[in-house]
């Protein structure tokens, strides 16, 4: 009886939810690899035509650069660069109203103009809003409908599929560890007729993408919902004896290498020659108010967790402090950890792979879960069709 519950559970929960857990798995293996995909699709975008030997201009001169390209109202809000001396650096400009209905009235404005770092030319000028990649992202975030409406969707959505997870386990459990009955729960029988193969892809499928797509699902679920990633941080922190204890500044000022240059023209100077070897570096507008300003290093590309976060005092123009992993508690380390836990970076191209993989079995788990409900339908109504005319014989 609760068997049968449960599968009457799983069974609508997953047809009320499945062709928005099927967009989030497509459009998931393709971001899986966005990084790699971006370098390959554009590569006269990002990579320039020669190696450079020298230093690269100040920001403020290649900011000035860039805004010369943009409207009126348009402004930088973030630069992405990259120490290596064959890339282009990326300014953005975005301007959203997230409680707009829509992508395209969420997204008023998004640009991103790349620049010859070395020599301050313009390299190309994006509208990032019509982008491949920028949509893929959106869609798999909001379903294209708007951050206020599509967040809660995919939120929704997904708290959902974790639960038909976990049904679908427990309907997986065999009543045997052996013989038959777990070689049927754990191997698919490709000689079987199509209604059987279905059937197995279905059963299997689930039972091997079981914990990492419960893992993919829970750390999208921070995404959408950051008040759950504060949660669950707290309580890991709370796990932890270990007190935060940052790790000393190692300069006092910053070097002035730009005598007529601002602030962050010589702190981002300093970090090139100290990370030379990094694979990005990341700088978000400060406000005039803000009493520090901060760079984000990754010390490789395309792996968000391993960083370190520079903060830069303003009025004593020094470095104020440096966050990175090992000065974390436990809670925040996993948090630093979420984005390369939801995409597979974490391990590099092998867990890609894995969560490429996963990703297109949680596509394919509603697709064969509908076609296991319709043949039921229709054997129910053939068997109903059945009934009526011998009753209709007998009569």
């Amino acid at each position: 009886m609760i068997k049968r519950g449960i599968l009457w559970l799983h069974k609508w929960l997953g047809l009320t939810t499945g062709i928005v857990v099927v967009i989030l798995g497509l459009t998931g293996c393709i971001y899986t690899f966005v990084d790699e995909l971006k370098l390959l699709c554009y590569p006269e975008k990002y990579f320039l035509e020669d190696t450079y030997t020298g230093d690269a201009l100040p920001l403020s001169t290649l900011r000035a650069s860039a805004e010369k390209h943009l409207q009126a109202n348009e402004q930088v809000s973030r630069v992405d660069l990259y120490p290596a001396k064959n890339r282009s650096w990326i300014f953005r400009i975005q301007d959203v109203d997230n409680t707009a209905f829509g992508y395209w009235n969420q997204f008023k404005t998004y640009k991103r103009i790349f620049m010859n770092p070395y020599t301050g030319q313009l390299v190309a000028i994006e509208n990032s809003k019509t982008e491949f990649f920028q949509i893929t992202l959106q869609l798999h975030m909001n379903l294209l409908l708007g951050k206020k409406v599509g967040t809660w969707v995919v939120g929704v959505s997904t708290i959902i599929f974790v639960v038909t997870l976990i049904s679908g386990m427990v309907l997986w459990w065999p009543k045997r560890w052996r013989g038959k009955a777990l070689k049927r729960s754990v191997w698919i029988d490709w000689k079987a007729k199509w209604k059987r193969l279905n059937y197995d892809l279905h059963n299997v499928m689930g039972f091997y993408s079981f914990l990492l797509a419960l893992v993919i699902a829970i750390t999208g679920l921070v995404f959408t919902y950051p008040s759950f990633k504060t949660g669950y941080i707290q309580f890991f922190n709370a796990l932890d004896s270990q007190q935060k204890v940052d790790a000393p500044p190692p300069v006092t000022s910053i070097p002035m290498h730009f005598q007529n240059g601002e602030q962050l023209d010589n702190a981002l100077h300093f970090l090139l020659k100290k990370y030379p070897q990094s694979g990005m570096m990341s700088i978000r507008s400060s406000k005039p108010e803000n009493e520090t300003f901060d760079v984000q290093i990754r010390m490789q590309e395309m792996k968000t967790g391993d960083f370190k976060w520079y903060y830069f005092s303003k009025a004593e123009n020094k470095v104020d402090r440096v966050n990175a992993p090992a000065t974390l508690q436990l809670g925040d380390r996993i948090g630093t950890l979420n984005y390369d836990l939801h995409t597979g970076n974490i391990g590099g191209l092998p867990t890609k792979i894995l969560a490429f993989i996963i990703s297109l079995f949680c596509a394919v788990l509603p697709v064969t879960g509908f076609i296991l409900w319709r043949h039921k339908v229709q054997a129910q109504a053939r068997k109903t069709k059945k009934k009526k005319k011998v009753l209709q014989t007998n009569a």
